[in-house]
C-alpha cells in the first residue's frame, strides 16, 4: 500500500470520511489480480463452474455450517479449484493460508433480507450479513464473481474495463491537478502580500477536493487491478506528491477556530455532495464564515502552508511560531530578535525562516 493511500485510509477511518470505504478497499486487495486467491477464483470461473467461498472460520460461521468435511490443507489455487468441483461451500482461514472445510452446507437465518434470487447468491448475502465474514459467490451462468461482506455487495469488473476507466480517470486527475496548481500559486502570491479574500481560499479548497475525490476513485480501481495497476499507481503518486500535507495546511490556515476545529472541518468537507462542493459560499460556511458577501471578506493565512515550504522546521516549532504571531503577515513583519525568542527557534533558525520568506516573496513577485 503506498504511503499517500495510507494517509487517505487512516484519515477516513478515524474521522468518518465516506470517500474511501476502508472495508471495501481491503476486500478488493484480497482478490486483486496476481493474488493467490484471485488465481483460484479465476480458475473456477474460467472452467465455467460455480462456487461459494467463505473467508474465516469464526464461531458465527461454524454455527451455521452443517455437513461437509474438515480438510485443513494448504491453500493453493489448484486445491481451491479441485474442491470447487463439489456443490457445498468452502471455508478458508482468515489469513488465506489454509483450506479448512469443503462441501459445507450453510444455513443462515432466512429472515435476513436479500435481493438475490439464485440460491447460491442469496445464501452468500445472508451469511455475510449474519456473520460479517467475506463471502465470495461465483456464478457459472453469468460468469461473474460477487463479493459480499456485512451489508455491501460488489461485483468484480472485467480487467480491461477497469483499465479503461482508470486511464480516463488519470487523465482527468492530471487536468484537475493543473487547475489546482494554478489556484494554489495565485493564493500563495496573495498570501505573501496579505491580500487574500475568502473567495480565493474557497476556490483553492474546491479544486483541492476535486483532486482528492478523483484520487480516491482511482485508488479503488488500482486496488481492483492488483498487479495490473502498478503503473497507474506510480502515476498517481507522482501527481499528488506532497498533496496530503498541502491540503491539511490549507485547511489549518483558514478555519475559523472560534466556530470549529480542524477535525470537524475535515469530517464535514468529506461529506459534501458534489453540488455543495461546487458552491463556494457553502465551502466558506464550512470554514466558519457566513453572511452577506462573505466571499469578499479579507482573511489572513496563519502561515502553516507557507512556513512548511521552508526546510527543517519541526512541527512543534511551527506551532509555537504560529500560536505566538497568529498570522503569516505578523511572522513576515517580525524581527530576528522576536522570532529567535520563541521556544525551539533560536538565532540560526530565525534568520533562515525570515530569509526563506523573503526569497519566496521575491520569487513570486518576479513571476507575476
Amino acid at each position: 500500500m503506498n504511503l499517500y493511500l495510507f494517509h487517505i485510509i487512516l484519515t477516513n477511518k478515524r474521522y468518518g470520511g465516506y470517500y474511501m470505504d476502508l472495508e471495501l478497499y481491503e476486500t478488493l486487495t484480497l482478490v486483486a489480480p496476481g493474488t493467490p486467491l484471485r488465481t483460484g477464483l479465476d480458475n473456477i470461473l474460467n472452467a465455467r463452474r460455480g462456487a461459494l467461498i467463505v473467508i474465516g472460520n469464526k464461531k458465527e460461521v461454524l454455527d451455521i455450517s452443517q455437513g461437509g468435511f474438515y480438510i485443513n490443507c494448504e491453500y493453493t489455487p489448484s486445491n481451491l479449484y479441485e474442491l470447487g468441483k463439489m456443490d457445498g461451500a468452502i471455508i478458508l482461514s482468515s489469513d488465506l493460508k489454509r483450506i479448512l472445510y469443503a462441501n459445507v452446507s450453510l444455513h443462515p437465518c432466512q429472515h435476513i433480507p436479500s435481493k438475490e434470487t439464485g440460491t447460491r447468491h442469496k445464501t452468500a448475502e445472508q451469511v455475510a450479513k449474519q456473520t460479517g465474514a467475506l463471502v465470495i459467490a461465483i456464478s457459472e451462468r453469468r460468469h461473474i464473481i460477487t463479493l459480499y461482506k456485512s451489508n455491501f455487495k460488489y461485483v468484480l469488473k472485467d480487467i480491461n474495463e477497469i483499465i479503461n476507466k482508470t486511464s480516463q480517470a488519470v487523465k482527468t486527475l492530471e487536468k484537475y491537478k493543473d487547475i489546482l496548481d494554478k489556484s494554489i500559486d495565485d493564493l500563495t502570491s496573495l498570501e505573501l502580500k496579505d491580500d487574500v479574500t475568502l473567495y480565493q481560499v474557497a476556490y483553492a479548497i474546491q479544486r483541492m477536493e476535486m483532486v482528492w475525490r478523483m484520487v480516491n476513485e482511482i485508488n479503488f480501481y488500482i486496488a481492483e487491478l492488483g498487479i495490473e495497476g502498478r503503473l497507474f499507481n506510480l502515476q498517481v503518486m507522482d501527481s499528488v506528491k506532497g498533496f496530503y500535507h498541502e491540503r491539511e495546511s490549507l485547511f489549518r490556515d483558514y478555519i475559523n477556530k472560534e466556530k470549529m476545529d480542524y477535525l470537524e472541518f475535515l469530517k464535514n468537507i468529506d461529506k459534501l455532495k458534489l453540488e455543495e462542493l461546487l458552491d463556494l459560499e457553502h465551502i466558506a460556511k464550512l470554514l466558519g464564515y457566513e453572511g452577506v458577501d462573505s466571499l469578499d471578506l479579507k482573511v489572513s493565512s496563519r502561515g502553516y502552508r507557507i512556513l512548511s515550504k521552508i526546510p527543517n522546521i519541526p512541527n512543534s516549532v511551527l506551532e509555537n511560531i504560529i500560536s505566538t504571531f497568529g498570522s503569516l503577515k505578523n511572522i513576515m513583519e517580525s524581527s530576528n530578535k522576536e522570532l529567535e525568542s520563541i521556544d525551539g527557534v533560536g538565532k540560526v533558525r530565525a534568520a533562515r525562516i525570515l530569509e526563506g520568506l523573503k526569497e519566496l516573496q521575491e520569487s513570486y513577485n518576479k513571476n507575476r
